[in-house]
């Protein structure tokens, strides 16, 4: 099965592996239809994919990652509406960089907590930015958000399209490329690193290990990462609001980890899949009640499968092997 391990055993991509990507293609084709539906749920992929990275991972506890994802956001943004920047490359470079500059910044003073600490003051700095969203107006279009935002056609060919076609394959491939950097991260001996301070954070220090610098590392790589998801979000929307810098979405994002597997790396593929086309089958038979449906469905997944539903799948497998 599909699971996190060392990273000795785990450096050749296997079967199982491919299939997410066969299963995007078939979408394509299949269900055109549901192809900006589609490119949200991947949106979210890599949203989830940045968030385990640094808890599932590192370990590092917080409920503000939702801050990354909207600077990356309104970094593409202003870029189009106020600079005139439509070149779809240049506002992901540039959104990936703003976000783990802040990353850099921010988790060099956080990083130095701990546990309730640490939690809150990741709280506190997405308040802050929210609040510096909502007043710099002239900037961040305020409370309006800032509409209109201007995308130049993929590779100079290809127009985003009402239908979704375009974003949905720019989306995968944005996706399948940082899919392939993050898991040869976590096989790396980088990557058993963060296991093991995950694991066992004095006995990393005992041995002599840059437990502070690699924790900066890897929350700088997941800003980034959390960076260009706002960006695809903003390019395939073509608006960004306050809204990508809410509790609601660092709460929806952690919410979509726990459903996947945290520390799965194919977790963060399940879990916003799951999430999100549950939310939206139950938004259209229950409009005001469809969060009630979703909250029993994390407390099954909660009460019955401890590793989320990847975890669950492997038990599964592993007792029909079971003689």
């Amino acid at each position: 099965m599909i699971r996190s391990g060392s990273y000795s055993g785990h450096a050749r991509i296997g079967i199982m592996e491919a299939l997410p990507w066969i299963a995007a293609i078939a979408v394509y084709f299949l269900l055109p239809e549901y192809l900006s539906l589609g490119a949200r749920i991947m949106i979210f992929i890599l949203f989830t994919l940045s968030l385990d990275l640094i808890l599932g991972y590192a370990g590092i506890i917080t409920l503000g990652h939702s801050v990354f994802l909207g600077i990356g956001a309104y970094t593409a943004g202003i870029l189009s509406v106020k600079l005139n920047v439509n070149d779809p490359f240049l506002q992901l470079i540039a959104g990936c960089l703003t976000s783990a500059l802040f990353g850099l910044v921010s988790g060099a003073v956080i990083l130095r907590t701990r546990n309730l600490t640490l939690l809150m003051l990741t709280l506190a700095i997405t308040a802050i930015v929210y609040e510096i969203g909502n007043k710099a107006s002239s900037l961040t279009g305020g409370a309006d958000g800032l509409p209109g935002v201007q995308v130049n056609p993929f590779f100079g060919t290809f127009e985003f399209d009402l239908w979704g076609r375009t974003g949905y394959v720019y989306c995968a491939i944005v996706l399948f490329v940082i899919w392939f950097v993050v898991r040869r991260l976590i096989y790396s001996p980088f990557g058993a690193m963060l296991t093991g301070i995950r694991e066992n954070t004095p006995r990393m220090h005992a041995l002599g290990a840059p437990v502070y610098q690699r924790l900066l590392i890897v929350y700088t790589i997941s800003a980034g990462i959390a960076g260009i998801a706002g960006v695809l979000m903003t390019q395939v929307t073509q608006s960004v609001g306050l809204n990508v810098l809410t509790f609601e979405v660092a709460g929806d994002v952690l919410v979509m980890l726990i459903l996947g597997g945290v520390g799965r790396i194919y977790g963060a593929f399940v879990g916003p899949v799951v999430y999100m086309v549950a939310q939206d089958l139950l938004a259209k038979q229950f409009p005001e009640y469809w969060s009630f449906g979703v909250g029993i469905l994390l407390v099954l997944v909660v009460f019955f499968a401890r590793g989320g539903i990847l975890g669950l799948v492997d038990k599964i497998v592993d007792r029909a092997r079971t003689p």
